[in-house]
């Protein structure tokens, strides 16, 4: 039975190719997501110890006691501290770290790199007089204000060289440096297409936080002190609200980070892999049903010469196997050639990929192999099976090839059990895992009535169809000759589709509430953010409210407070002033009464607390006093505002060291491009700063909505390719299956067109079938989804893009049009007297 399987693989070598390429592109998508995610945390694991290399240990500020202690950040460490720890035997040198962000201007004024890793730090000199964190390759340290280094990437990039002027902002105001030296470094951040700039320690502590203060002291310990006992020698040192940690933790802690980071990433594209194998599911299963069928008589006749079922099942496995071995293994291959360009594609893009060997884990080869040859075999099982149970006397006559109304009602009640149970789950979903369990529910029960609903609505097809005569008549009737086959091969599209429909419809509908959001709550005419999403300086404040342009300033400012046994976070505002730059829809009092002690709250909070206008409560600030404030408003939240809001009057004096979230301004010529540039010019054309209006912030949401649906679009390609294979697939065998039929089309006068235009419509006809299908799941799922989207974001509304709809309509179409090229052209180029003759 053996040698019969093999024999039967080398004989069906072509009609089998298209299952070997569905199965290869599946295994080559689990291969390659293992190989990239595990090279990339190899090398980003590498390049964290080295990093860590000169720090033995750490020390940091740490809040000891959340619950009950003071709120708000822990205090920086002080200088001496720094001095005390230098002191202790067996420290070979302490090094103090400050820093934050630090934007860097090119030539043309713009930001040099990216916002959200635009850093600044300080140098901090040993005995030697260098700082070995980063070593110099031309000029020297900065020593003075006004003076600062820049790291080699940048540098490069920008054009600069030592000597030259550099404009350079820190949360805000622009400074005027001089370049004096230039330097390398193992920043992730500069490698992930950022930069970082080094200023002297006393200015550096002047920007980023206070002089004689430090975000972090890091240590060497000396030859013969280990990691652990400078540790407990740091530790009888510590002030409250500091901790050490050794080295070792903190690689530790970081591969931790890197490796979760990584598993998120590794997660989502093995579901998509996942995904492009069970379509791949549907393509093996048409095949190898095609195959028992054609070989119907052979199998009889090797059950009348004494095969029993098993063998025959298992012959018919054994066939799988092999073809599953050989996919899973130029799986494998093509795999780590996926994953070796991934990481090319990502550096060329800039992103953070360090240096390091390509990996090939033992997970990856192990997994390409049991994936491929399980899925193949599993997919075979079924027609295997079937064609076990066939008796050789019902098979040599064909009795077995017509279903019986049973198995069809059996079938049909499945389907409809499942659908309706999906469908009800789907809609009574409270949150994610109810929604994926109706979806699959819904998916498997649509595909088990595939069949019963090929008929109705191929048969919709039949006016559109007329004008093609006799082969769209006779395409629209070999559609639904066999209603398994046509279900199982648009069921493989329709899959793909309804992902791609429910995601497009899901984004659109978030678009248009953000949108809504942004109009119905913002009245102010910009908003200035930093471009790292950074706190900014109070300056930008201050010099936006001096502008004659500007009628009306705010700064959102952020201050942590305990509120009975929890804490809050309270949000500055100018109360005199936001009235005129938001829009809040109160359900009891007004922001007019925001001044002195009173507060808005949104209503969730005030349903937290149990407050209402008029309710009072004690607040303990950061500085450790107390106040007592009153709620004036409660208001309905959103994503964009929301919170307790307090006076700034009231809430900067018990702030240590505070910055802004962002500035609300109003202007006299209101939020076109010249009152932009106005406030751009009186900002010092700052390169940090974005100066947003509503629609600005709607397309930047909207940019990253796009963003990540493209790649979503690009991830479910993949099942659409395998889909495409499937199509072809059956049309191929479907042609080969039909010989007779053709030649005898042939024989009485159909040309060669005709027969290439009925191949055709019938390859359109299914997968449009798969496409009405799919766009239909996805926007109910889009619709279930949006339901519990709507319980949190309130403007939320269920957007159909009727447009997107069509184009993936016209996809499906795309899709049947080039899948039936070669059979088309292969069933027009057939003899037909040798067709007529084939058996």
């Amino acid at each position: 039975m053996f040698r019969t399987a093999l024999r039967n693989v080398l004989a069906h070598k072509a009609r089998l190719l298209m299952t070997v390429l569905a199965v290869m592109l599946g295994v080559a998508f689990v291969s390659g997501t293992l190989v990239f995610t595990s090279t990339l945390s190899e090398a980003q694991q590498r390049s964290s110890e080295k990093g860590f290399t000169g720090v033995d240990v750490a020390v940091q500020p740490h809040r000891a006691d959340r619950d009950s202690g003071t709120p708000g950040p822990a205090p920086r460490l002080r200088q001496d501290l720094l001095d005390k720890a230098a002191a202790l035997p067996g420290v070979a040198s302490a090094t103090g770290s400050v820093g934050g962000f630090a934007a860097v201007a090119d030539k043309k004024g713009e930001l040099a790199g990216s916002g959200f890793t635009s850093a600044g730090a300080n140098y901090y000199p040993g005995k030697d007089g260098k700082d070995a964190r980063y070593p110099l390759v031309s000029g020297r340290a900065p020593q003075r204000a006004g003076e600062f280094a820049l790291d080699e990437h940048t540098a490069a990039k920008t054009g600069y060289k030592v000597g030259d002027t550099v404009r350079v902002s820190v949360r805000g105001p622009v400074l005027e440096q001089k370049l004096t030296g230039v330097f390398t470094t193992d920043d992730g951040n500069v490698a992930a297409g950022g930069s970082l700039a080094l200023f002297d320690t006393r200015t550096a502590q002047k920007l980023y936080a206070k002089p004689g203060q430090f975000d972090e002291i890091t240590l060497k310990a000396a030859p013969g002190t280990s990691q652990t006992a400078l540790k407990s020698a740091v530790e009888k040192i510590l002030p409250r609200d500091t901790e050490a940690v050794t080295g070792q933790k903190l690689a530790d802690d970081q591969a931790r980070l890197i490796s979760e980071g990584n598993s998120g990433m590794r997660t989502i594209l093995l579901v998509f892999a996942g995904i492009s194998l069970f379509v791949g599911i549907f393509i093996i299963a048409n095949t190898f049903t095609m195959l028992v069928a054609q070989r119907t008589k052979e199998l009889a006749l090797l059950r009348a010469i004494g095969a029993s079922r098993r063998q025959v099942t298992r012959s018919v496995l054994v066939e799988a196997f092999l073809v599953g071995l050989v996919a899973a293994v130029t799986g494998l291959v093509a795999g780590i050639g996926i994953g070796a360009g991934l990481r090319s594609l990502v550096s060329s893009m800039g992103g953070a990929v360090p240096d390091g060997p390509l990996v090939v884990p033992v997970s990856a080869v192990i997994s390409s192999l049991a994936v491929g040859i399980l899925v193949t075999m599993l997919a075979a099982w079924l027609p295997a099976r079937r064609a076990a149970k066939i008796p050789p006397v019902a098979a040599m006559n064909s009795v077995h090839a017509v279903a019986t109304p049973k198995s069809l009602v059996v079938r049909n009640t499945i389907g409809a059990l499942l659908a309706a149970a999906g469908a009800g789950i789907a809609m009574a979903a409270t949150d994610e895992s109810g929604l994926g369990l109706g979806a699959g529910l819904l998916v498997i029960g649509v595909f088990v009535l595939t069949p019963l609903l090929s008929r109705p609505l191929i048969a919709a097809a039949g006016p559109v169809l007329r004008p093609f005569g006799m082969s769209g008549k006779l395409a629209r009737q070999n559609a639904v000759r066999n209603p398994r086959r046509t279900a199982a091969t648009a069921s493989a599209l329709m899959i793909g589709l309804t992902l791609i429909t429910g995601l497009t419809v899901i984004a659109g509908s978030v678009q248009k509430a953000i949108d809504k959001m942004a109009t119905d709550s913002i009245k102010a005419d910009f908003v200035v953010v930093n471009a790292s999403m950074t706190p900014l300086s109070p300056e930008v404040a201050k010099k936006l409210a001096k502008d004659p342009s500007v009628t009306a300033s705010s700064p959102l400012r952020q201050g942590e407070a305990r509120i009975g046994s929890g804490t809050e976070f309270l949000t500055g505002v100018n109360g005199g002033a936001i009235g005129d730059l938001v829009d809040l829809d109160f359900t009891a009092g007004s922001i007019a009464g925001l001044t002195g002690n009173k507060v808005v709250v949104d209503a969730d909070t005030a349903k937290q607390h149990g407050w209402r206008a008029g309710s009072s409560f004690t607040a303990t600030y950061e500085d450790g006093k107390k106040g007592k404030l009153t709620v004036s408003g409660v208001y309905k939240g959103n994503d964009m505002l929301k919170g307790i809001m307090v006076d700034n009057a009231t809430l900067t004096p018990h702030l240590t060291d505070y910055s802004d979230q962002q500035v609300m301004v109003k202007t006299t010529s209101g939020d076109g491009d010249k009152a932009k540039d106005t406030l751009r010019k009186a900002l010092g054309n700052n390169p940090a700063l974005q100066i947003q209006s509503k629609q600005d912030i709607s397309n930047e949401i909207a940019k990253v909505i796009n963003l990540l649906l493209n790649m979503l679009y690009g991830l479910l390609a993949m099942a659409v390719i395998v889909a495409v294979l499937g199509v072809v697939n059956t049309l191929a065998m479907s042609v080969f299956e039909r010989q007779q039929e053709i030649g005898m089309l042939r024989a009485i006068g159909l040309d060669r067109r005709g027969i290439k235009r009925m191949v055709r419509l019938e390859s359109l006809i299914i997968s449009l079938f798969g496409g009405v299908l799919g766009i239909g799941l996805g926007v109910f799922f889009g619709w279930a989804a949006g339901s519990q989207i709507g319980e949190k974001m309130a403007t939320y509304e269920l957007v159909l893009p009727w447009g997107r709809l069509g184009v993936f309509l016209l996809l499906a179409a795309a899709v049947g049009t080039l899948a039936a090229l070669w059979p088309a052209r292969r069933a027009a180029r057939m003899n037909m007297l040798s067709a007529i003759k084939a058996d």
